[in-house]
């Protein structure tokens, strides 16, 4: 089975540039199921109803988050009712909105999607690895294949993510960072791996911002206005195929265009 992930959305240069490349790279290969990371898709940062409706009518299966997934208060108004937008699944169950994980069904074969995200310099939230250990008992009857977006800061968290589950998982996918990492691999456990895929937005930014805010920022340590302009755009995702016999994943492949 084919897989598309793409990278972490930002704001509407983001959506445009799906929308107008993802048909293009349709047009060559047919993918099984395509998830992308939409936490920043509206605005940059955050996501709506309107914004996730739009991103799935342009062929996006299931969307997954991150730590910016609550910066849009109209995500609380629809994320209990739409399972194909997920959060975290290591925010407390208890209270939080919306589910950490989901199971899908394409051509007889079951698939599971978990979110996580990480806890390295970011906020405080439950573990993520002893969250995704009871995920996956769950899913481990419900499912065929599971692939985990791991969301999270530090490389070391989300290398350590993809050892923890080779051989438990059959694709770990990081994001969060907006910066493809080039050390896409199948780990010895036949489990696809890759730190981070990417961001779909601005390429001529600081992680899909405009330049200016983000640099006077680092500058000054004054709080400057961060906004998202025109440009060029650039398109990160992994393809990756995975033997829905065996659960092999069999190879796994960086997308980077400008756009």
């Amino acid at each position: 089975m084919d897989f598309l992930f793409i990278g972490d959305i930002v704001g509407k240069p983001g959506r445009n540039c799906i929308k107008n490349y993802l048909p293009y790279l349709l047009k060559n290969k047919r993918y099984d199921l395509i998830i992308a990371n939409g936490e920043n898709a509206a605005g940059g940062a955050g996501i709506t109803e309107k914004t996730f409706f739009e991103l799935r009518r342009m062929g996006i299966d299931i969307i997954t988050g991150g730590n910016h997934i609550w910066d849009q208060k109209d995500v609380y108004n629809f994320i209990d009712h739409e399972p194909e937008m997920i959060r975290p699944a290591n925010y407390p169950p208890a209270t939080t909105p919306g589910k950490g994980s989901i199971v899908v069904e394409r051509n007889g074969v079951k698939i599971a999607v978990i979110n996580l995200v990480g806890r390295v310099f970011m906020n405080p939230v439950d573990c993520p690895f002893r969250t995704v250990e009871k995920e996956i008992s769950v899913l481990n009857s419900q499912a065929d294949i599971i692939i985990v977006d791991v969301h999270a800061e530090a490389t070391s968290e989300k290398q350590a993510m993809g050892w923890f589950l080779n051989g438990k998982v059959n694709a770990v996918i990081g994001t969060h960072s907006h910066v493809q990492t080039a050390d896409q691999r199948i780990l010895p456990g036949n489990t696809a791996y890759i730190t981070d895929v990417g961001m779909v937005g601005l390429y001529d930014s600081i992680l899909g911002v405009d330049i200016k805010g983000p640099l006077n920022r680092f500058i000054t340590q004054l709080p400057y206005k961060l906004d998202i302009s025109q440009g060029r755009t650039v398109f990160n995702a992994v393809d990756f195929e995975i033997n829905e016999n065996t659960g092999e994943a069999l190879s796994i492949k960086r997308i980077f265009e400008i756009i």
